[in-house]
């Protein structure tokens, strides 16, 4: 997921507090958090904390667990500070400065919603249960109205992501739901495979990849499953499902063969779950991207269109692109995009407050349409954890 935040939102870096300070061998702390909206009243207010041990206010966040991705730990860390679970929204610009120890400490953000009980109960039951945050940590918490919050919050850096939250407001893409296409994980071969095509399984990696999708996609609230019928996407979205207590919806037409004969029907699919108000998540298969792909550039703002993966093979093996969708006059409209590759070889962790994690790299760009090629579950790079990749918007 390269860094979420506005630098995948029309090549907007971090903002960069450090200025001339050379740091290039300092240590790097990652971390992640939301700026948490409501309205009331017609007025937009943000959820700020009160650290007693800095007397400072600030957004709710925290450093990254091994093998953690930045929205897992959003979502994480915006529970134990305010006690309350929330669903991400569009990225915002991140932060990145210098600490007193001399360390670089890059935060990235996300807006934020409270969560639903009722409408995001399947994403609540598939994270781990989140402990409160100590009273010495984060003694208050208090929503105040955007203008109160500029001038409450201690770091002037801070107001940056506020800004970005007012405006997307303004703009009318704050309020979004998303739609998550994924690509199936690594499979076994063609070649080391002598069943039906329908019935090749996922490799131990694959099954892994299916295992890391789990909190990424309950830290965005995703409560609609469906899935090509096909064994490799059935399993690799059964470990959400199973977490979730979700049921997955199967559908023929989303299989490689049957795509073939009628890739109008997966379109029509992708406009349904673009239109739908709950977040959904999509598995499918490589050669059927580039359909899904061009509905989404249609329904999308220009920037996003043009940065949507062009070239086979769009996806690699369990990897995922999360569509924000906002309602509009004309209909959805996609208003950022993010490529997502979930940490392998990271089995699940316990929370441990002060770990640190590193991230990855940068985004691979293209734009307009793209035809399929052949090939199953290949192209199995490592990558470090957690695993962003890109995004657009």
């Amino acid at each position: 997921m390269g860094v979420p935040s506005s630098a995948l939102r029309g090549g907007v870096p971090l903002v960069d507090t450090l200025g001339p300070t050379h740091v290039s061998h300092a240590p790097v702390i990652e971390s992640a958090g939301a700026v948490v909206w409501r309205v009331r009243d017609d007025e937009l207010q943000v959820r700020l904390v009160h650290r007693p041990r800095y007397d400072d206010w600030s957004w709710p966040k925290g450093k990254l667990d091994p093998g953690e991705t930045f929205q897992a730990a959003a979502a994480r860390e915006v529970a134990e500070e305010t006690g309350k679970p929330v669903v991400l929204g569009v990225p915002l610009p991140g932060l990145q400065y210098l600490t007193p120890e001399g360390r670089v400490k890059r935060v990235h953000y996300w807006a934020a919603r409270r969560a639903s009980g009722r409408s995001d109960a399947g994403a609540l039951a598939a994270r781990a249960p989140v402990p409160p945050v100590s009273p010495q940590e984060i003694d208050r918490a208090a929503w105040l109205s955007a203008d109160d919050a500029a001038r409450r919050l201690t770091r002037q850096a801070d107001r940056a992501p506020l800004e970005a939250l007012v405006r997307e407001r303004d703009e009318g893409r704050l309020a979004t739901h998303v739609v998550v296409i994924a690509r199936h994980g690594k499979a076994v071969a063609r070649s080391a495979w002598h069943g039906d095509e329908q019935d090749r399984p996922l490799t131990p990696a694959g099954h892994a990849q299916g295992v890391a999708l789990v909190p990424v996609l309950a830290a965005y609230g995703v409560e609609t499953i469906v899935t090509s019928r096909w064994d490799r996407c059935a399993q690799t979205i059964a470990p959400y499902a199973t977490a979730s207590g979700l049921a997955p919806v199967s559908i023929d037409h989303l299989t490689e063969a049957q795509h073939e004969r009628s890739p109008a029907r997966v379109a029509r699919t992708v406009r349904e779950l673009l239109e739908a108000e709950r977040s959904s998540v999509l598995c499918t298969h490589r050669p059927v991207l580039p359909t899904v792909l061009d509905v989404l550039g249609q329904h999308s703002r220009r920037p996003v269109a043009n940065a949507l993966p062009a070239h086979d093979p769009f996806l690699e093996p369990g990897e995922m692109i999360v569509a924000h969708v906002a309602r509009t006059p004309k209909g959805p409209r996609v208003v950022a995009a993010v490529k997502v590759a979930p940490p392998r070889h990271c089995g699940p962790h316990r929370r441990r407050r002060g770990a640190e994690s590193g991230r990855t790299t940068s985004p691979r760009r293209g734009a307009g349409g793209g035809r399929p090629g052949g090939g199953g579950g290949g192209g199995d790079r490592r990558r470090r954890c957690p695993g962003v990749r890109a995004g657009w918007g």
